[in-house]
């Protein structure tokens, strides 16, 4: 038994943490493209014309795709084709609409001319075209997101698995870090005319995506020889044939209440956190009444705790379990972050305050998606477990298209962020309702996902 299990690169720490780094690596340049232009908001209203209502369209069009229909494809493909062409695949498509972004800020005059202007005429045509790359770079974002989820379930199977799935999370979230501290200072290296470039901090992140690419390339050596090793010891290896996934297979997870009651809790949850971190410099410098850069440098501690605690706590769930408790403590600290945005910091606009209220905001960052996503595996079959994942991200996508549109809509026609921030707090009170029936639902039907990850002898 001992040689048989020393047969898979699985039983090697060093190969499956080395799949981890190769992966996590990608995302966190991922993450980091995502949010380069947060803290330059009001820069881009003064070097392209983008208002804050532009802005949360353009932020919108990240999930725009996927909210119609490509999440649902990329299950499919994902299941069908496996991790290593769906990883090269969304790679890619991240690296392509990070270049068409690229070029409308770079070249804004290209896109104001011709038939840009002929509709949607009150966007400014490198606003649309910025757009139109973040829905292909959204594309590939989010296919990535779902095949990490998918390879780290495979890679770390009854092994630490929320451990690894918390370090991903951690490391990604570094990314956010990373944009918020280095968007403003890339801006200022490179000025133009004396103004701020917005363009310097998009390039650095587009060739950091070309680097994820390659890191993924790695992993997909690694992991076909695991394949191979799979079959040498009579286990089923992606793709095999007795285990070929189904477009039917879709219908037992349409069928799962438990499901259901985790795509919205997702959706809920996470349409507080990041439509929130695209307004939240912004939201700080009128708040505060500070410069754009010192507000980005506040926020920037936003993913430092969430970063510190999820592995921690993936480990603590992978050993003593209490996945569903921690989804409804998360949810109650985003509540009261919320409301302090709302009502406590205006009326005393100090730092300090700001400080810690972002930095409690992400312990909840940390305790419902370390909760959340090992906990999927424990509801839904292996084989259908890559679309479980892409139609939760679907359902989360269309929260996370929406919200930005309608919170910098409601931004200009309140002229403040008060409302917004009651929507945050909304969403936070709605998440923790469906986080209270997911637990009483795994007590009733005993899905596990109050007991821990990693079994011990004799159980």
């Amino acid at each position: 038994m001992v040689e048989k299990l020393q047969q898979t690169l699985r039983d090697s720490a060093a190969a499956r943490w080395t799949v981890l780094v190769l992966v996590a690596s990608m995302m966190f340049f991922a993450y980091m493209f995502v949010d380069m232009l947060s803290p330059l908001a009001s820069l881009l209203e003064k070097t392209h014309s983008w208002d804050q209502g532009d802005f949360g369209t353009y932020a919108a069009g990240e999930y725009l795709l996927n909210v119609f229909g490509f999440l649902i494809i990329a299950g499919i493909i994902l299941d069908k084709m496996g991790v290593r062409f769906t990883g090269v695949l969304s790679a890619s498509l991240m690296v392509i609409g990070a270049g068409i972004k690229l070029f409308a800020l770079y070249w804004p005059e290209a896109n104001t001319v011709g038939w840009l202007n002929s509709w949607w005429t009150d966007m400014p045509g490198s606003a649309k075209v910025a757009m139109f790359g973040f829905m292909i770079f959204g594309m590939g974002c989010e296919m990535a997101g779902t095949t990490v989820s998918k390879i780290l379930a495979k890679w770390f199977k009854g092994k630490e698995m929320a451990l690894a799935m918390g370090l991903e999370m951690a490391i990604a979230r570094v990314g956010v870090f990373a944009a918020m501290w280095l968007a403003p200072k890339f801006s200022s290296w490179y000025a133009a005319d004396g103004m701020d470039s917005v363009v310097a901090p998009v390039l650095f992140a587009s060739c950091l995506l070309v680097v994820g690419l390659l890191n993924f390339t790695v992993f997909t050596l690694m992991d076909s020889k695991f394949d191979k090793q799979l079959v040498a010891i009579g286990e089923k290896s992606e793709g095999s044939s007795e285990d070929e996934f189904r477009i039917s297979d879709l219908g037992q997870i349409f069928k799962s209440k438990m499901f259901w009651i985790v795509a919205l809790l997702c959706v809920l949850y996470y349409s507080a956190i990041f439509p929130f971190q695209r307004f939240a410099p912004n939201f700080l410098e009128e708040t505060l009444n500070i410069s754009n850069a010192e507000a980005a440098g506040l926020f920037k501690w936003f993913p430092i705790l969430a970063m510190l605690l999820t592995p921690v706590l993936g480990a603590f769930i992978d050993n003593r379990g209490k996945g569903a408790t921690m989804m409804m403590l998360g949810a109650i600290i985003m509540i009261v972050c919320h409301l302090t945005f709302a009502f406590v910091l205006p009326a005393y606009p100090s730092k300090t305050l700001a400080l810690i209220t972002i930095l409690v905001l992400g312990v909840s960052f940390s305790l419902v998606p370390a909760s959340m996503w090992p906990s999927v595996p424990k509801i839904i079959d292996e084989k259908v477990l890559g679309s479980a994942y892409c139609l939760i991200f679907w359902v989360q996508n269309i929260g996370l298209c929406l919200v930005p549109m309608l919170i910098g809509n409601l931004r200009v026609s309140t002229g403040g962020y008060f409302v917004p921030m009651l929507v945050f707090s909304s969403f936070g009170i709605l998440a923790f309702i469906l986080s209270f029936m997911l637990k009483a639902e795994d007590k009733r039907k005993g899905y596990g996902l109050e007991l821990p990850n990693i079994k011990k002898d004799g159980e």
